[in-house]
């Protein structure tokens, strides 16, 4: 009964909009398992739409480290992407122009350095000055990240992308051959429509369990440096830039700091798409996962963490769930309906929750601080009297 009265507490504790949220979670969730059960949905492709949920939600914990702590606007979210995607698989592809054939851990790291290098180079410039100057130099940066891409074929392969990219655990112990030797499965719980998990299922998991990692580490460490003194001064600088300068605060350094974890978060989501996808080409580099990066930030809150992973969650629940109208017998094209809807959800949330589905006020606050534990105790007497009676002694 403790546990169950536990869990009926948290749930009372919640706002109404998390409320909210968590009630249209747990009915999306009966329809996927619905879907899964009757087979409308195969068991491998809901963990490939599971890991481009994890892959959006990095994207826009990125974009919220940036714009929803200090104020950042940043339109180069795909060249981060791409340069994540492009680093890992330039070192890890078969048909890499340049090198390939390395663990997939050594991509990981040098796409990692090259976004810290190219975060260094278009944030020294421009984040000493305001932030129209970043928003122009972040939007050039995209589209020559991208015409570098299409065009350098010595370097990228140019528009025929790249291929033969290995799984992300390639080469490492028992889990590099864990979907081979996994046994393949045939379950059936409504006659009719049995599920089937057989090696491109245990191989998807690998990628969810993955992407889980990435972005749980990512939310933890982004969730701690809120709530830190470090945060604090994030949030002092997007509210009041000339106000933290007459405090003390290096303004510039902090914007730098700021923007260069975003970029890494961003460039970690590349990073796991290449191995998800296992090809990556000019195309991925589209300027419309920036604009699906901001719609998930500005959706869930600006500034909050769990705005921008619900924000990136519904992102792909519009992009992918159109897809299957183009079962059902409708008098226009459904393709450019996921824009329609989104352009929608946009509407809607300016004009009824401003601040976003799940602002981030209650992030910022500790357990301990509303704990029963965590309220402080009037003091006795005021700070005059404690003053009297110290000079008395």
């Amino acid at each position: 009964m403790s546990a169950l009265d536990g869990v009926t507490e948290a749930v009372a504790d919640l706002s109404r909009p998390e409320t909210w949220v968590l009630g249209v979670s747990a009915a999306f969730a009966l329809f996927l398992l619905a879907a899964l059960l009757t087979g409308a949905l195969g068991p491998t492709y809901f963990l490939f739409l599971v890991g481009l949920a994890g892959m959006y939600a990095l994207l826009s914990f990125g974009l919220n480290a940036q714009w929803g702590f200090t104020g950042l606007i940043n339109f180069s979210v795909a060249a981060f992407f791409g340069v994540g995607a492009y680093g890992s698989a330039l070192m890890t592809a078969d048909s890499s122009p340049i090198a390939g054939g390395f663990n997939p851990l050594v991509g990981l790291v040098v796409a990692l350095v090259v976004a810290f290098v190219l975060a260094l180079l278009i944030g020294i410039p421009t984040l000493r000055l305001r932030a129209d100057y970043l928003a122009i130099a972040s939007l050039g940066l995209a589209e020559v990240v991208r015409l570098i891409v299409l065009n350098e074929r010595w370097l990228t392969n140019g528009s025929a992308g790249l291929r033969g990219i290995p799984s992300f655990f390639q080469g490492w112990p028992v889990l590099s051959s864990f979907p081979e030797a996994m046994p393949g499965l045939r379950l059936v719980v409504i006659p009719g429509s049995p599920i089937l998990l057989e090696t491109a299922f245990w191989q998807s998991l690998l990628n969810v369990a993955l992407v889980l990692a990435f972005a749980g580490g990512a939310f933890l460490v982004l969730r701690r440096a809120h709530r830190s003194p470090w945060g604090r001064v994030l949030r002092t600088i997007r509210s009041d830039e000339d106000l933290a300068r007459a405090l003390g605060k290096n303004t510039y350094s902090f914007k730098m700091q700021s923007f260069i974890l975003g970029s890494l978060i961003m460039a970690l989501a590349g990073v796991f798409y290449t191995h998800l996808n296992l090809y990556v080409g000019p195309g991925d580099l589209d300027p419309i996962t920036t604009f699906y990066a901001w719609v998930a930030v500005i959706l869930g809150g600006s500034g909050s963490n769990r705005g921008a992973l619900f924000g990136g969650i519904v992102i792909v629940t519009i992009r992918e769930g159109t897809r299957f109208l183009n079962d059902v017998a409708l008098p226009i094209d459904p393709a450019p309906l996921r824009l329609l809807l989104i352009g929608v959800v946009i509407v809607a949330v300016m004009r009824y929750r401003p601040q976003g589905i799940l602002p981030p006020q209650r992030e910022l606050i500790w357990p301990s601080a509303v704990d029963g534990g965590g309220t402080p105790e009037p003091p006795d007497s005021g700070v005059r009297e404690q003053k009297g009676s110290g000079g008395d002694e």
